[in-house]
């Protein structure tokens, strides 16, 4: 009788074991397909960002303006690279890889409007926003809520966001070019690198089309009807 107790603790564990590799297995299994879904659609918009231009030089200022110059996806896709950094961890390779994908979607944005910009003679409310994840930037995280606020204020308004640390030869460029010291956070608006702006008040004295968007938006308010 004693052998058959074993048998059965025995067979009892494996199964364990075999149900617990399974559920391991199926939850690796949907968050790799998860983030390859991601990783595609980024890969996607990549191309379309290519295209787009493409397709914007060949039209005149007039067109460009009523047209949607800028990739309307990264938002998006900043949204679910925040949810993928919360939910498997912020160094994790899979999700590193996607912000790689993520920031080489933001330059190719920037240099689109840049060109676009040049071609009509417009001047765009764009910046770079550098941050670091490594826990060594006390304001990091207040400065992107507040950068967050304003392009929800102000469509107009483009942040182009990037990890300062990320092994990206394209950030790094960005850094270089721009001369950006380690004193995070870092934000270039125009020509001018700002660091250590973490409050609405500051942005509002580095940016000086600021005031002009506010007046903008008042405008664009419908009137009160009066009783």
């Amino acid at each position: 009788m004693d052998w058959k107790k074993y048998v059965f603790v025995l067979i009892i564990t494996i199964a364990i074991f075999a149900t617990s590799f399974y559920i391991s297995a199926y939850f690796n299994n949907k968050r790799t397909a998860e983030m390859r879904a991601i990783e595609n659609k980024i890969s996607l918009d990549l191309l379309s960002s290519e295209t787009q231009f493409s397709l914007l030089s060949e039209a005149s200022c007039k067109d460009i303006g009523k047209a949607s110059v800028l990739s309307t996806e990264i938002n998006t896709l900043a949204e679910k690279l925040s949810y993928m950094e919360e939910k498997f961890g912020k160094l994790n390779e899979e999700v590193l890889d996607l912000k790689k994908y993520y920031s080489l979607l933001e330059i190719k944005d920037y240099l689109l409007m840049k060109r676009v910009s040049a071609k009509c003679g417009v001047t765009p409310t764009s910046m770079l926003y550098f941050y670091s994840n490594a826990g060594d930037c006390a304001l990091c995280e207040q400065t992107g809520y507040v950068l967050t606020y304003l392009t929800q204020q102000h469509p107009q308004i483009r942040v182009y966001s990037f990890d300062y640390n990320i092994d990206l030869s394209a950030v790094k460029t960005l850094i270089a070019m721009f001369k950006i010291k380690n004193t995070l956070p870092a934000v270039v608006i125009g020509e001018d690198v700002h660091y250590g702006v973490s409050d609405l008040a500051g942005f509002e004295k580095a940016i000086p089309t600021l005031k002009d968007l506010e007046k903008q938006k008042a405008a664009e308010k419908p009137a009160e009807v009066k009783k």
